[in-house]
């Protein structure tokens, strides 16, 4: 049995299937995770999402900002990007049925046998491991629950961008889904930074910014994520891999054997 990892997909549906054919995948007895952004921007979003609602046994994903946007569009709280490219989706008759399966999926999953936790942007630097675990769950059984539709129409901003564990309801969720799925710079003070994309080891720019990680501690848990696809892949650390490499826009797609720390890549199809 293999463990896998998959980096941010966004509807680059054709790179997938080449890159599970390319490992041999059997979802018999393999298991694959992606890092979230099941949907957008590529041209196959619907083959994609179905592919994982289907096959749910043994494919599974977090939950991304991508995600989470396709959510509230379905629930009539905010209007699809045309550079989403979600028409076809929209129009399934499953649409709902895969509505009610994304509001399930976790923000963070830890892999215990295989020492590796994931989530779509990582891990705020300022929380434990166990503390992240527990706030992940929090807005987890929000998002399952009663509350789900109050909670997706409160759900996007930018406000708060630090943590105080006295934040409270929507306050305290929108914080927790933010740095689970739109993290990449903060600040040494723990304040989040959603405008800043480009790649740290490329920028000129001289300020206190810097990625989540560099302020996470060295653990004995590998953390995987994706969503920042001008790394490349580049994190500099063994124990925090990172599995966006810009497919969508015309790179790669990446997967990670979690067991033998080997990966494999397919570059992007031309025409999407």
């Amino acid at each position: 049995m293999s463990h896998y990892i998959v980096g941010d997909i966004q509807g680059c549906f054709r790179e997938l299937e080449a890159l599970l054919s390319q490992v041999g995948f059997n979802p018999t007895v393999d298991s694959l995770w992606c890092v979230g952004d099941i949907v957008a921007r590529g041209p196959n979003s619907r083959d994609a999402l179905k592919f994982f609602y289907q096959n749910s046994g043994s494919v599974h994903t977090v939950l991304g900002n991508h995600d989470l946007n396709l959510m509230a569009v379905l629930l009539g709280f905010r209007k699809p990007n045309p550079k989403d490219k979600l028409d076809e989706l929209l129009a399934d008759e499953q649409r709902f049925a895969w509505l009610d399966w994304l509001r399930h999926q976790p923000l963070l999953k830890p892999l215990n046998s295989v020492k590796t936790v994931v989530a779509h942007a990582g891990i705020y630097p300022w929380w434990t491991l166990g503390e992240a675990t527990k706030y992940a769950n929090e807005v987890e059984n929000v998002l399952a629950g009663e509350q789900f539709e109050s909670c997706m129409q409160q759900l996007f901003g930018d406000s708060p961008k630090k943590w105080d564990s006295s934040l409270q309801e929507f306050d305290r969720y929108r914080f927790i889904v933010n740095a689970f799925t739109r993290m990449r710079y903060c600040s040494p003070d723990g304040e989040l930074e959603f405008s800043k994309k480009d790649n740290p080891y490329q920028s000129s720019s001289q300020n206190s910014l810097k990625p989540w990680f560099n302020f996470w501690p060295e653990s004995e848990s590998r953390v995987v994520f994706g969503h920042w696809a001008a790394l490349m892949g580049e994190t500099r650390r063994q124990d925090v891999i990172a599995l966006d490499t810009g497919c969508v826009w015309g790179q790669h797609m990446t997967l990670y054997n979690v067991e033998s720390k080997t990966f494999f890549h397919q570059p992007a199809f031309s025409g999407k």
